[in-house]
C-alpha cells in the first residue's frame, strides 16, 4: 500500500515540472500589470521581453539643406587698432624737375634807404652856424637825402648807420657836429695844428619819420675850417638803414 502512494506522489511530480525545452515560465503576481510607483527607481514590466532594442534617429542634413541667402548688410567698422611700428627708410627717389618761379613779394614789405654824398669844395666858418652842403651824389636812394638843405631825410623809420669823413685845415681848427634835428649826437674836432690830417665819425641813430640828420659847422667865434680841393673827394657823409621798424614796414 505504502508502494503504491510513493509512486503516486512521484506520477504528480513528474507531471506539474515542464518540459526539459520549454522556456521558463515568469512568476506573475497580481499587481503586476500597474506602472511602479513615480520616484522608485523600478522599471516598468517588460511583460516578457528582457531586452528593449534602443532607437536612433537619423537626419540626411544634405535633404534639408536650404538655398543660398542673400548677402547681409555690411557690419558697421571696429575700432582702430595700435599704431605699429614705424617702418624703415625707403630709398630716396630720384631728383624732381625745376618748378616755375613764383610770384614777385609784396614790394612794400622790402624797405631800403641809403645814401653817400661828397663835397669837393672846402669850407670856413661863418657868423653863426651853418649846415654843411655836398656838391657830389655816390648814392641817393629815392633822393632821401635833400642836396639842397644837405639834409637827410627819414621815409623809413628805424635804426641807421651814419659816418662822416674830412680833411682838417693846416693851423685851422676843426669843429663838427652831426646832428639829428636840433640836437647835437657826436663832435668830429681836431685842434689846429701844421700838418692836416684825416678824420672821421661814425654813430647809429633811431629815427623816426620825418627826422633829420646833418652836419653842421661851428661859428666863427672858433675859426674853422675843412680842407678839399677840385681834384679829389676829401669829404664824405654816409648813411643807411640797417633795420626798419614795425611802423616802417
Amino acid at each position: 500500500m505504502l508502494g503504491v502512494l510513493l509512486l503516486l506522489s512521484l506520477t504528480s511530480l513528474v507531471a506539474l515540472l515542464p518540459p526539459p525545452t520549454a522556456p521558463p515560465v515568469p512568476c506573475r503576481h497580481c499587481c503586476d500589470h500597474l506602472e511602479p510607483a513615480e520616484g522608485s527607481g523600478a522599471q516598468p514590466p517588460t511583460f516578457g521581453f528582457s531586452h528593449v532594442p534602443e532607437v536612433r534617429t537619423y537626419i540626411n542634413m544634405t535633404i534639408l539643406k536650404g538655398d543660398k541667402g542673400e548677402r547681409g548688410d555690411r557690419g558697421t567698422p571696429g575700432k582702430a587698432g595700435l599704431e605699429g611700428p614705424p617702418g624703415s627708410r625707403g630709398p630716396m627717389g630720384s631728383k624732381g624737375t625745376k618748378g616755375q618761379a613764383g610770384l614777385p613779394g609784396d614790394p612794400c614789405k622790402v624797405q631800403y634807404s641809403a645814401f653817400s654824398v661828397g663835397r669837393q669844395k672846402s669850407v670856413h666858418s661863418l657868423e653863426s652856424y651853418q649846415a654843411l652842403l655836398f656838391d657830389t651824389v655816390f648814392v641817393n636812394m629815392d633822393d632821401h637825402f635833400d642836396m639842397f638843405k644837405g639834409k637827410f631825410i627819414c621815409r623809413v623809420p628805424g635804426i641807421y648807420f651814419f659816418n662822416i669823413n674830412i680833411h682838417t685845415w693846416n693851423f685851422k681848427e676843426t669843429y663838427l657836429h652831426i646832428m639829428q634835428n636840433d640836437k647835437e649826437q657826436v663832435i668830429v674836432y681836431a685842434q689846429p695844428s701844421d700838418r692836416s690830417i684825416m678824420q672821421s665819425q661814425s654813430l647809429m641813430l633811431q629815427l623816426e619819420l620825418g627826422d633829420e640828420v646833418w652836419i653842421r659847422l661851428y661859428k666863427r667865434e672858433r675859426e674853422n675850417a675843412i680842407y678839399s680841393d677840385d681834384v679829389d673827394v676829401y669829404i664824405t657823409f654816409n648813411g643807411y638803414l640797417i633795420k626798419a621798424s614795425v611802423e616802417g614796414k
